[in-house]
Formats: C-alpha cells, sequence, structure tokens
C-alpha cells in the first residue's frame, strides 16, 4: 500500500476553535457540525489529481467564502499527516493511458510539518530499455546529496525523457508528490545524467513553471537536434527563465568538452544562466560526484525558484500544450511571418558562426554545383560540373564538400587540385586566397511550426510586452505581484494595449489553485490580451 494522506484546513487560531468546539461536544455527545467552507475545503484538500480538484471548486464557490479568506486558506494549504518514507513505488497514467512507475526515497526522519526539498533525478541509457518496468531497488544511490525527496523516474525506449508523454508524466509526478508530501514547491529542481541529462534541457524548453533549476550533467542538447527527435517545437529560448547547472567530461567518447564547451559560451552570451563544471579527465560517468557534490547542492541551495518572477519569455507553437510559463500564457499564434506590430528579439536558435574563408565553389560532396564569379575558385580554373579527386595530392572522399576539403591549406599556400572534368582528368594550380566572409548564423533546431513568441517585464503595475508571431496570450495576475486597487497597464511592442483595474474573481483563484496545487502561486485574475 502505498503513502496515505490526510488533509485539513484552517488557521491556527480556528484550529483552537475546532478543538474547543470538540471538547464541548464530547460532553454532550454531539459531533459538531462543519460549515460549508470547511467541508468544501476539506474535500479539496483530499483530491488526489488537479483534475478532481477542479471538481471540487464548485462546492467552495456555494459556500459563501470570500475571496479574502479562500486566498489565505490556499496560502496556508492543507495539513500534512505522517507518511511512508524510505523508498517508496507508486505509479500513474497519462491521459493517453500510458503506465509511468516512479520511486520516491522519503528521508527517514520525514516530518509532515516541514517543507522539504525535490530533486528529479532522471536516469541514462534510455535506448536500451524496451518498457516502463522499474530498474533497481529504486534508490537514487551513489548521486545522493543534501537531505530531501528524490524522485526516481523512469523512461525507455518508446517513451523517451525527449517526448510530450514524459513531459506530462514528470509534471505530473511533481503534482502527486506535492499532494502526498510536504513539499517546499520553491525548491523542486530536475537533474539527470547522460540521455537523462540531455532530457532535462528538453523539458525545460517545454515546461519550466514548477522547477527551480535544471542541472544536466553528462548531457548535450544537440541531440535533441536529430532529425527524429526535432519536431518544429524545440525552442531555446524557453531555458533563459532558469538557472543550469551542467558538467560535462574532457575525455567522454560521446559529449567530450571540446565539443560541448562552445554550446555552452553560446547558451551564456545568449542570456541563460549557466554554471558550468567541465571535468578535464572524467568521461561517460559521474565519478567527478564526491568533488561536485557540495558545489551542485550549494547552487540548489542558492537558486530557488521565483513563483511570480518579473521578467518572464516563452515560445510556442499553436498546439495548445507547453504553452504557460508562470504568469503567461502564449493563447494564439499569428502562423505568419513576423508583422510591422512584431519586434525583432535576439533568439538563442541561433548560433553565430566565425567569419569562414569562402574560396568560392559551391559543392554537394565533392561535385561542384556552381563556382561564384571573381572568386578564388574561378581564378584556379574551377567550373560547374567538376568533381573533386584530390587536393595537394590528398585523396578526397565522395562525402566530403570542397569547403571541408579546403580546411587544412593556409591562405596564401599554393594549391594544387586535380578534377574530373568530362569524366577526364585535369590538374589545376593557383594560390589558395580567399577572402575571410562573414558567416551567416547557424540555426540550431527546426522551426517545422509556426511558433510565437513573448517577452515580458513587470514593474509595478505596468507589464511591458515584446511579442514574435503571436496574436493573443494571458496575464495571469496574483495579488502578491500586483495591487488589485489601483489600475494595470500593459504596454505590447510599444503601444498601451490594456489601461485599468481588475477585480479579483474567486472562481479564477481556484482555478489555478485546483491546476497549480501551489500555496506560493495564486492569481485572483485573468487578463487576455488579444494583438493587431
Amino acid at each position: 500500500m502505498g503513502p496515505r494522506i490526510t488533509w485539513r484546513g484552517g488557521t491556527s487560531g480556528a484550529i483552537g476553535i475546532v478543538a474547543a468546539a470538540l471538547f464541548v461536544a464530547s460532553l454532550s455527545g454531539q459531533t459538531p457540525k462543519k460549515s460549508p467552507a470547511d467541508a468544501a475545503f476539506d474535500a479539496f484538500w483530499s483530491a488526489l489529481s488537479p483534475q478532481r480538484a477542479g471538481q471540487l471548486t464548485e462546492p467552495i464557490l456555494r459556500s459563501g467564502i470570500t475571496f479574502s479568506d479562500a486566498y489565505d486558506r490556499l496560502r496556508r494549504g492543507p495539513t500534512y499527516a505522517a507518511a511512508k518514507t524510505g523508498v517508496v513505488q507508486l505509479s500513474r497514467r497519462n491521459q493517453d493511458g500510458v503506465d509511468h512507475f516512479y520511486a520516491l526515497n522519503v528521508p527517514d526522519t520525514y516530518d509532515a510539518a516541514r517543507r522539504y526539498q525535490v530533486r528529479i533525478q532522471l536516469h541514462g541509457g534510455v535506448g536500451g530499455r524496451a518498457s516502463s518496468a522499474p530498474v533497481g531497488n529504486g534508490s537514487v544511490g551513489a548521486l545522493a546529496g543534501a537531505e530531501q525527496i528524490y524522485v526516481i523516474p523512469y523512461a525507455w525506449n518508446a517513451a523517451p525523457w525527449w517526448s510530450d508523454d514524459q513531459v506530462e508524466n514528470l509534471t505530473g509526478i511533481v503534482d502527486a508528490v506535492k499532494r502526498l508530501y510536504n513539499v517546499d514547491e520553491n525548491r523542486v529542481v530536475v537533474s539527470g545524467v547522460s540521455d537523462g541529462g540531455t532530457g532535462v534541457y528538453y523539458l525545460a524548453m517545454h515546461e519550466t513553471t514548477p522547477f527551480a533549476s535544471f542541472l544536466p550533467l553528462n548531457g548535450y542538447w544537440m541531440v535533441l537536434a536529430m532529425a527524429d527527435i526535432d519536431d518544429g517545437r524545440l525552442f531555446p529560448n524557453n531555458l533563459r527563465n532558469k538557472p543550469f547547472f551542467a558538467v560535462n567530461g574532457g575525455r567522454d567518447p560521446l559529449y567530450p568538452t571540446r565539443v560541448v564547451d562552445p554550446y555552452i559560451a553560446h547558451m551564456k552570451q545568449g542570456g541563460m544562466s549557466v554554471d558550468y563544471h567541465p571535468q578535464p579527465t572524467a568521461g561517460h560517468n559521474t565519478a567527478w560526484w564526491p568533488e561536485v557534490k557540495d558545489t551542485y547542492e550549494a547552487f540548489v541551495r542558492d537558486h530557488p525558484r521565483k513563483p511570480l518572477p518579473d521578467t518572464l519569455t516563452w515560445e510556442a507553437s499553436d498546439s495548445g500544450i507547453h504553452n504557460r510559463a508562470h504568469w503567461l500564457i502564449v493563447d494564439k499564434v499569428a502562423g505568419r511571418p513576423a508583422g510591422a506590430g512584431d519586434k525583432a528579439l535576439a533568439d538563442l536558435n541561433d548560433m553565430p558562426e566565425p567569419p569562414a574563408a569562402d574560396f568560392g565553389a559551391r559543392s554537394s560532396g565533392t561535385r561542384i554545383n556552381r563556382v561564384m564569379p571573381g572568386s578564388n575558385a574561378e581564378k584556379i580554373g574551377l567550373q560547374a560540373g567538376d568533381v573533386l579527386m584530390h587536393v595537394n595530392d590528398a585523396t578526397i572522399p565522395s562525402s566530403v564538400d570542397v569547403s571541408e576539403a579546403l580546411e587544412d591549406v593556409k591562405p596564401g599556400s599554393k594549391l594544387e587540385l586535380l578534377v574530373a572534368r568530362n569524366n577526364l582528368p585535369v590538374e589545376l594550380t593557383g594560390i589558395y586566397d580567399p577572402p575571410i566572409a562573414p558567416s551567416p548564423p547557424r540555426h540550431l533546431f527546426a522551426r517545422g511550426v509556426p511558433s510565437g513568441r513573448v517577452d515580458l517585464t513587470r514593474s509595478g503595475n505596468t507589464v511591458e510586452a515584446v511579442t514574435r508571431g503571436v496574436k493573443a496570450f494571458t496575464l495571469l495576475l496574483s495579488p502578491d505581484q500586483f495591487d488589485f486597487s489601483k489600475p494595470l497597464k500593459v504596454i505590447a511592442n510599444g503601444r498601451t494595449v490594456f489601461e485599468g483595474k481588475i477585480e479579483k474573481d474567486l472562481k479564477t483563484l481556484l482555478k489555478y489553485a485546483a491546476a497549480d496545487n501551489d500555496r506560493t502561486m495564486l492569481f485572483g485574475a485573468e487578463l487576455h490580451i488579444t494583438l493587431d
């Protein structure tokens, strides 16, 4: 039998009143009757899923409770009872009917009155697993760190970490654990090793709201650019919302630091917060953990989540999923190229390339398709249709482009080429003297579907939005972030699109409290913005 939890609402003062009432009732032999609000909240706290919690908001609305009272109750949350400790084996079912098993590692000293940090640890070796069955004893093992609740989920070749199925699963696990144990909502982190580390990047691009930070170990985000993974909905700009802690090994045969380092530098230059710890002598393992553990845990401790951040950026497709970041929802993508109302936004998907030598030959493999007029290639005598066979007596494989074949030739040196022209060998000689030209940025991930992006900045009751490709978005307004007694102003792309007062709405408060199950992130109103 899995862990069981009982729920109770009310303030400490109310608890005293209830206790006194119980004492009096015990003398008279009567059972005190709960108020409609108390009974409704008891049922709400007992829900074991957001869907069920959402169904249980109507009795709260009918109870006559005020917004202020409901808000106070939601901020306090339920009262947690003692729950099972050690390794706790659990499972959950996605909406598509797929069962996912996972294990919790709960400290033996678990105190239901304390809020606990949570680390989700994603394993590697996904491709070698054929089923969802648990692996091992469910313990975090050698990667244990600070006292916290560890979550050990499982992936397999049909449901890898880089899939919508796992994004739903992992966010569902977070919700389930928060309903069973007293979790510190602002200290839930995701880490992973190898495939798990790569999965951390995928998750962060699709879902950011519940998590404080992301910690990929021996992962490589460009694995996600493979044709069978990249579905056109990978948006690296979304990684800018949360801090990252990354480790890679210098002798890793899969993702060595010499390959990873340029991308880490690009992440930092593109606005991501990345604390990078390369291990020069490490392979594709975590032998470095004893030396890195304290730094890793200090990073987690020093980067709690901001449930209501004053700056946000989020990019999404028009699929209706993965379209929310905290208090921002991208509702409608324009489905067209950026228009006059859009602003130019720096794009982390575009990786600058260093200036490169332009010999002037355009090729598919070693076959020359075009020779640019006036270029070094034309002056040496190359012609369209030629097939490059040798460069300075070195044989060139047919799969190698001409630019690659010339990479090791120094500018200013003698160049001898052997080409096949009309099935006859032709020798060409000259000086390799290409101009150094700017290179266009490289697009890291495909853009196979229309997408839209919103960047938000809040200052007091004013929100400034810069958008690209977005037709409509929604702002979720929290009394902890906005002053509802004063007018709110929203500026989009330099134009005021809303100015006025917003009323607190109990139905909205309960709607998002049910969905988010988060005592620190409560919303009193929705503001829908439509752009021209």
